[in-house]
């Protein structure tokens, strides 16, 4: 891994792509290179609980796939959602039907979690981004208020809090999830 202030900031894409990973990851938007913050203690129980979750719903009926930090490389861009959800037969998959090391496509769900530190504002970027290439849902968490912005193609921005249904992508339809009830993941009561 390298230092993302180690390494040439205006790059082509293909350039970006041959340089070594970063930690935490960077990402390539628009010529520049832009390092994501290293993730705290609510993002990361909220990452990996929330993957996790998804993942108990779609992956034994072969639906979909949850992925956490991966990189994505479609529209000129290469980014690392907090969370990605690739619908089964979208999976990029080798000849032996392992799942591919490389994403050269748009996901179908694309979750961000917003840590204290980042733009609220280029986050919301990063996912119009996202929905206009074809992503089908975006959201965007916000623990501090407890709420989640909700993107879909098309349409204006909602915002979901405490008992509210989560919209998730309709091959999920029989899942449910409130806000409070992701929220409560926080509590080690």
């Amino acid at each position: 891994m390298v230092a993302v202030n180690q390494i040439r900031q205006t790059l082509t894409l293909a350039e970006f792509l041959e340089i070594p990973e970063t930690k935490p990851a960077s990402e390539y938007v628009n010529g520049e290179i832009q390092q994501k913050p290293m993730p705290q203690g609510e993002h990361s129980t909220l990452q990996i609980r929330l993957g996790t979750a998804i993942n108990d719903v779609v992956l034994s009926k072969k639906i979909a796939h949850a992925f956490p930090e991966l990189r994505c490389t479609f529209g000129g861009r290469s980014i690392v959602p907090d969370i990605t959800v690739f619908s089964w037969d979208r999976i990029p998959k080798t000849e032996k039907g392992r799942i591919a090391k490389k994403f050269e496509l748009y996901h179908d769900w694309v979750i961000e979690i917003l840590s204290p530190e980042q733009s609220a504002n280029k986050v919301i970027k990063k996912i119009l981004f996202c929905l206009n290439q074809g992503t089908e849902l975006g959201w965007l968490i916000d623990p501090e208020d407890e709420s989640v912005m909700i993107f879909k193609p098309n349409q204006l921005p909602e915002i979901k809090s405490d008992q509210e249904i989560l919209p998730v992508l309709d091959s999920l339809k029989d899942w449910q999830l409130s806000v409070a009830e992701m929220f409560s993941w926080l509590s080690v009561n």
